[in-house]
Order: structure tokens, then C-alpha cells, then sequence
């Protein structure tokens, strides 16, 4: 049986597709043709704009028939045509969609652009719309999706006409100007707010007209409107005329930048308009679907891993599990040194920097798990080679993204029973921001119920409920980003992983102190010590790389300025190790320590912001 659009927004995120006038165009339709009569004359190009479309990996394909309604096909002589244009593009779609893709019957608005028609129009409206619906019901689409409606009057209208013929789910959409405005002045949470109470509507949203950025700050403003699920699908930016052509700028990876960002902002239905192509449309379905599987992974798993404890079984004292715990436990100031395991298999560099750490003083190494979703020496293997040939502690990431539940529980007991005491849980970058974009992300968890998990294993409690022979004593850390672009989430979830029982923090690298200090004053409720992560610059183009390639970073346009002074390449160093020394010397009376990374495995870069090597030797 084939999942209706109900049952796929109720499993997770749903991915439209993009324009179809702006590939019909590409094959050279005239821009005076009429696009929807191509159903009949060029079903060919229709079919197969469709399946570039399905192989870029959308849930729904839109009849070409945005159009398509007699008061537009009139213009063209057509008017008497309007029936078999509409079922003939349903049954294109139909047949070039598999069973997994769902068809959507597209109806646009009529044309005549009146904020509020008079009722002898509405009821001729009403008649014109429903003409288009029943063809479309008649072609077997999926659901209906009325788009691009600039009056919220016509657009309730065109529900109604549809509600008169069917009982398929609508989708209803409005387009807005660059202030978030309709072209008739209401603000769009306004307009939607009205549409979003009919109860045919089974979800609302935002298409054509502007871009991605004018439309995530439409999408900010209608998110609290209405708890039915969201839709987005803006234009591939504003056109711009190049040699006599209208041309879209927004590049694929740009578009996909906005698609995460629309979906942390809440849209359940993301896809494009005007300008936009199947790469378009590749681009976002990688981009979000990771992120949509982190974020549905919790509910699931959540519910099978709170359970009681028995009677009598308490978790370790703090100041009893590791080194770093009693520092912890003490109020003790902790300073820890991020290194990357080898890509290989020789261990020796990173042992030689890991003993540079103990002579220094250092409380612990600090073993990332495939960072920006890399593929490296197994960090569990890396941190017991640590501890056990050069004596000093590790913190271990523990990371969501490759492992499912039964696989994660098992590295937990593992790396307990060789010894290793503490973790730092973590959700992962989704494999796309790597070297192998097309790995498979599980996500069975993220940080919040892996941290519930590692909690309950201190409890001597395993995921289904089960008593342990013995409890575990790990300390438990986790992740926070002070600079996320949607802040007031990231807040959430800090307070989620501080009562899943989080006993510390390590945050992203910090650049902007301003932005780590509101942060900070937004979770003082939450009473676990925070360690700032500190990443020394070695060059201007690293600077660049960490303020523009790397998730969650956010860097002052003052510090790019101070970099570029540097001419050489010691230089560069040196100005970035100064540059995190006074970071350093300005958070400490603030934070319970810090992480700070080793950049490109220069250890003594790391040790020098600490104050810990000499400058001048860098």
C-alpha cells in the first residue's frame, strides 16, 4: 500500500520537487507557449522532467498544471480543453511515478489577481476550481497542492472547490514579497493563519516569489501560526537578466544551505520553485534527510530507554570514576587537547603529541569520532593505545551517526571493560559533509537518548530495561554549539542533555565572546561545568575555512582581518595562537576549562595558547 502525504509528514521530513516551466524552457519552449498544453503535444518532456526529478530523490512529483484552470487556458484558445489537459498531465505523472513518489495535483490561481472577490465571482471561481480538481481526481493524484495563491480569499476558494469534489488531503500555499508581505499588503502570517484553520487544510506554507533567505524570514514569522506541517519551496533566488535571458543565481549547494536551515526552523515539506532543477532538488534531499533522521531517532528510542532503576543501585559517586571526574567533582579547573586519530594505521605521531600532552601538564586528550564525517583509525583503539602507553587520560567521542542502538551499547560495555572512564556523546555530521557523501547514516539515537543511555549503564540498566551484571562508572559529557543558527533550539537541547544526565559540556569552538556569553546566561540554570572549545588559526585561509566550511563555527569578521596581516607562515601561527591565548585569558574566570584543539595536528599550536609553549618556538 502506498503512504499517503499524512502518514509520510507523521514518519518525517518530505521532499517536493522543482520547476517545472524553468525546465520546460531549458528543452526550448517559448516563453509565450502554453506550458500546461504540453501535456498533449509534448508528453515526453513532461515524463521525463518527472523522473529526473524522482532519481533526484523527491517524495512527490506536481502535475503540469500549475496553470491549467480555464480562465488561464482561455488566453490560449484553450478553455474548452481544460478537462483532458488536467487528467492527461495526472496520468503523465502517474505513470512515471513509482509507488514510493506521490503525485500532486498542482492548481494555481486564476489569474485575476482580486484581494477579495465579490460573491457572483466567488461562485465563478468556485466553479473553476473545481473543474481543474476533478479532472486531476479523475487522472488518480495523490493529494492536491494549491500554490502560489496571492489572496488568502481565493486561495480558501480553491479549498473549498477541491473539498467539493474529493476528500484527498490539500496542501495549501501563498506567496509573499521580500518584507513578507502578499502583493495586496497582508502580512503573511495573517493570510496563512486563516487558510491554516479551514479544516480541509492539512498543511500550510511558503512558495515562489523570493528566494531562500527572504523566505526562511517568512517561514520564522508563520511557524507559530499553526501546528499543521510546514511547507517550503522558494525560487532559486530573484531572476536576474543576463544577455536578454532571466536567470536564477541560487547555486544547488546554496539552496541546500537554506533547506537545513528551513528545516531546524520547522518546515516538514521542503522543495523548490522558479529556477530550481533536479540538482536543486539532489542537493537539499542529502542535506536534510540526515538531519530529519537525527531529529526522529529520538522519539522512538527515548521512550524504551526511561526506566527505573532497581532498588538500591545508585550511579558511582562523580569523584569516583576517573580523573577527570573528581576534577569535575572538586570544581577544579580542566584543561583537555583535542588529536585526531590517524587516517592510517601508525599511531606513532599521535602518541608522540599524546606524551608532548603529559609533560605539559594537560588533564586529558580529547579522541574526536570521525570528524566532519571522515573516515579514521577507530578512536576507541586510538584512546586506549593513549592511555595505556602514555598514561594520560581520554575523553572519547561517542558519536550517533554509524553505529545503531544494539551497536552503540555494545562500544559503551566495550570500551568500559578495556579501561576507558570517560565519553563525550555526540550526535555526528551527517556523511555528507565528508569524503564518502554517499554512506548511510543511522541515527538511531541522538545526544539526548544516547546520554539517557550511558546514564541508565551507570544505573547497571541496559536499553531494553535489563538489569547488568554491574553498573558502569563512565562521566559523561556532551556537545553544545554557543553559535547554532537556531539558537533557541540549541538552548532546548542543552537542557534536554543536562536532565538525560549530562555531568559536563564541551562547546564548538569559540570565536565571537559575545555570543558564548548570552548563551552561557541562557542555560545558568542548567548546572553542569562548561569547558569552551578554543581552536588556534594556523594561517589565514585556515581562518577562512573554519568561518565559512565548517557547521556551527562562527568567526569575526575582526579576527579574518587579523589574520590576513600575517605574511608567513610562522607568522600565521603565531598571530593565531595569540589570538586563542587571548581568548583563553578572557573566558577563564567564566568557564570550567578548556578543550582546545591541536589544527592540522600541531600540538604545540595548542599547548601555546595555553600559555604552556613558548611562542617564539612555533
Amino acid at each position: 500500500m502506498k503512504k499517503g502525504l499524512l502518514q509520510r509528514l507523521r514518519e518525517g521530513i518530505v521532499i517536493g520537487d522543482g520547476a517545472m516551466g524553468t525546465m520546460l524552457y531549458q528543452r526550448g519552449a517559448f516563453v509565450n507557449t502554453c506550458f500546461e498544453e504540453l501535456s498533449l503535444s509534448r508528453p515526453d518532456w513532461i515524463r521525463e522532467i518527472h523522473q529526473a526529478y524522482i532519481q533526484a530523490g523527491c517524495d512527490f512529483i506536481e502535475t503540469n498544471t500549475f496553470g491549467a484552470n480555464s480562465i488561464k487556458l482561455g488566453r490560449f484558445g484553450l478553455a474548452d480543453k481544460t478537462a483532458v489537459i488536467n487528467q492527461t498531465a495526472a496520468e503523465i505523472a502517474k505513470d512515471a511515478a513509482p509507488v514510493e513518489v506521490l503525485v500532486a495535483g498542482s492548481i494555481g490561481p486564476s489569474g485575476l489577481n482580486i484581494p477579495v472577490p465579490d460573491p457572483e465571482l466567488t461562485s465563478t471561481l468556485h466553479q473553476v476550481f473545481a473543474e481543474q480538481a476533478r479532472a486531476l481526481f479523475e487522472g488518480e493524484v495523490d493529494f492536491f497542492l494549491l500554490e502560489t495563491f496571492s489572496s488568502e480569499a481565493e486561495l480558501l476558494i480553491a479549498v473549498e472547490a477541491v473539498r467539493s469534489v474529493c476528500e484527498l488531503p490539500i496542501l495549501a500555499q501563498m506567496t509573499c514579497l521580500e518584507h513578507a508581505q502578499t502583493v495586496f499588503g497582508t502580512p503573511i502570517e495573517q493570510a496563512l493563519a486563516a487558510v491554516a484553520q479551514h479544516p480541509a487544510v492539512a498543511a500550510v506554507g511558503l512558495n515562489c516569489s523570493v528566494g531562500p533567505s527572504h523566505m526562511l524570514e517568512a517561514l520564522q514569522r508563520i511557524r507559530d501560526i499553526t501546528d499543521k506541517p510546514i511547507s517550503v519551496q522558494p525560487n532559486a533566488g530573484l531572476p536576474r537578466q543576463v544577455d536578454g535571458r532571466m536567470l536564477y543565481m541560487c547555486t544547488p549547494e546554496y539552496m541546500a544551505e537554506y533547506a537545513k536551515r528551513f528545516f531546524e526552523n520547522g518546515a516538514r515539506i521542503i522543495g523548490g520553485c522558479c529556477g530550481t532543477t533536479p540538482e536543486h532538488i539532489h542537493q537539499i534531499a542529502t542535506a536534510v534527510r540526515p538531519l530529519d533522521r537525527v531529529t526522529s531517532a529520538v522519539s522512538v528510542p527515548s521512550s524504551r530507554i526511561e526506566v527505573s532503576a532497581p532498588a538500591g543501585v545508585e550511579p558511582r559517586p562523580l569523584k569516583e570514576r576517573s580523573k577527570l571526574g573528581a576534577k569535575l567533582a572538586a570544581g577544579q579547573p580542566i584543561v583537555c587537547v583535542e588529536l585526531t586519530p590517524p587516517r592510517g594505521v601508525d599511531l606513532r605521531g599521535v602518541l608522540e603529541r599524546a606524551r608532548l600532552c603529559a609533560q605539559h601538564g594537560i588533564d586529558a586528550v580529547n579522541i574526536p569520532d570521525g570528524p566532519r564525517a571522515s573516515a579514521r583509525l577507530s578512536p576507541m583503539v586510538t584512546a586506549v593505545k593513549i592511555e595505556q602507553e602514555v598514561g594520560i587520560e581520554t575523553i572519547l567521542h561517542v558519536c550517533c551517526r554509524d553505529k545503531n542502538l544494539i551497536g552503540l551499547q555494545s562500544d559503551l560495555l566495550g570500551l568500559y571493560a578495556v579501561g576507558l572512564r570517560n565519553v563525550l556523546i555526540i550526535t555526528g555530521d551527517p556523511p555528507k559533509l565528508g569524503d564518502y557523501p554517499n554512506a548511510t547514516a543511522v541515527f538511531d539515537l541522538d545526544s539526548i537518548a544516547l546520554t539517557r543511555v550511558v546514564q541508565n549503564l551507570n544505573r547497571g540498566i541496559d536499553i531494553a530495561g535489563n538489569p547488568l551484571p554491574e553498573p558502569l562508572g563512565l562521566t559523561v559529557g556532551v556537545g553544545a554549539n554557543p553559535v547554532a543558527s537556531d539558537i533557541h533550539r540549541e538552548i532546548d537541547r542543552f537542557r534536554l542533555k543536562v536532565q538525560a544526565g549530562a555531568e559536563y559540556a564541551i562547546t564548538q569552538p569559540v570565536f565571537d565572546l559575545e555570543m558564548f556569553f548570552a548563551f552561557q546566561a541562557a542555560v545558568e540554570n542548567c548546572r553542569i561545568p562548561i569547558l569552551a572549545g578554543i581552536w588556534p588559526f594556523v594561517s589565514y585561509k585556515n581562518a577562512e575555512f573554519m568561518a565559512n566550511e565548517v557547521p556551527g563555527v562562527v568567526v569575526p569578521e575582526a579576527l579574518l582581518k587579523r589574520m590576513a596581516k600575517a605574511k608567513t607562515r610562522q607568522e600565521g601561527r603565531r598571530i593565531g595562537a595569540e589570538i586563542a591565548h587571548e581568548m583563553i585569558a578572557q573566558l577563564a574566570p567564566h568557564v570550567a576549562g578548556f578543550a582546545v584543539s591541536a589544527p592540522l595536528g600541531q600540538v604545540e599550536m595548542a599547548l601555546a595558547a595555553l600559555g604552556r609553549f613558548p611562542l617564539q618556538e612555533l
